[in-house]
């Protein structure tokens, strides 16, 4: 049995774990909310680019000479996954469960004798996944969205990604993230975005903006190649934008609800040891009150 010492010690010890927990509680909440509404706020940009590119493609067709952020490299031997993870952890699942997907993705496509590059946006899911697939690993980015996630991140992130493409590092390339549905709930989605493929159904792009009835003519000047030329780089970096977006909020998210976790945790846990130590405490008192009786009576 430990002494009353150790359940104090261990009690002094769980309380000042709670008032931790507590305070990354609230800091995480403070921040979900800004998180969560610039996510919100960038879900009808990114749908309605996704859909004009969309009426882009359909209009040129399956031309030769397509830009290869619309129709990739014309191969499919080598896929890039790039996985949005955090830096930071004490948020629930939500790093691991982007790894579990890449992982799955990852050996899928190895199975199928197919090449795998990964590029890895957060620390957390390199030190992961760099156990498993130590070579696959071509680029890690760290320090994203410190400050709230910012555009010009998302842009060197899509210039990144670009220039891997013009090289011929991969044929195709896929993203994965977390997309926020609430602080309890985060969705992992993987995204193509090269060769360029809608996600959207058109009940989705709907419910995202606002519009229904029939769908938009668009007439375009100039011509589809030369709006292509400058919107496919622009679409690359909005879609990468919004998925840090959907991560950062899904992070904030899933660590406010593992934080508030653990205080409840932490309380039980309080509750048990005081208990134990009102007991053990009791038990030394009635100890001594029998040894002084005892003493007593010998006298």
């Amino acid at each position: 049995m430990p002494s009353l010492k150790d359940l104090k010690v261990r009690i002094d010890s769980v309380k000042s774990t709670q008032k931790i927990t507590s305070a990354m509680k609230m800091v995480a909440a403070a921040k979900l909310r800004r998180a969560q509404e610039s996510a919100e706020q960038a879900r009808p940009y990114a749908a309605r680019m996704e859909r004009m590119l969309g009426s882009l493609a359909e209009s040129l067709g399956n031309t030769e000479g397509a830009p290869k952020l619309l129709a990739g490299t014309g191969g499919n031997e080598t896929y890039l996954i790039v996985a949005f993870t955090g830096d930071r952890g004490l948020c629930g699942g939500f790093n691991s469960s982007i790894v579990r997907k890449v992982r799955s993705m990852a050996n899928e496509l190895i199975t199928g004798g197919k090449t795998v590059k990964i590029f890895c946006v957060g620390r957390k899911g390199n030190d992961v996944l760099k156990r498993e697939f130590p070579s696959n690993i071509i680029e890690v980015v760290t320090g994203v969205g410190r400050r709230g996630v910012e555009y010009h991140e998302a842009q060197d992130v899509a210039e990144q990604i670009a220039g891997l493409l013009d090289e011929g590092a991969f044929d195709a390339c896929t993203i994965v993230f977390n997309r926020f549905k609430s602080a309890m709930t985060q969705v992992v989605t993987s995204q193509q975005l090269i060769p360029f493929q809608s996600t959207q159904k058109s009940e989705d792009i709907e419910d995202l903006t606002g519009e229904h009835g029939p769908k938009a003519v668009y007439i375009f000047e100039p011509d589809e190649e030369e709006i292509l030329a400058d919107l496919l780089p622009r679409n690359l970096a909005v879609q990468v934008f919004q998925a840090m977006l959907e991560s950062a909020a899904s992070e904030h998210g899933a660590r406010m609800t593992a934080m508030d976790s653990a205080t409840r945790n932490a309380g039980d846990m309080i509750d048990s040891l005081t208990l134990t130590y009102n007991r053990t405490r009791q038990a030394y008192i009635t100890k001594e009150l029998i040894e002084i009786i005892s003493g007593a009576e010998a006298l």
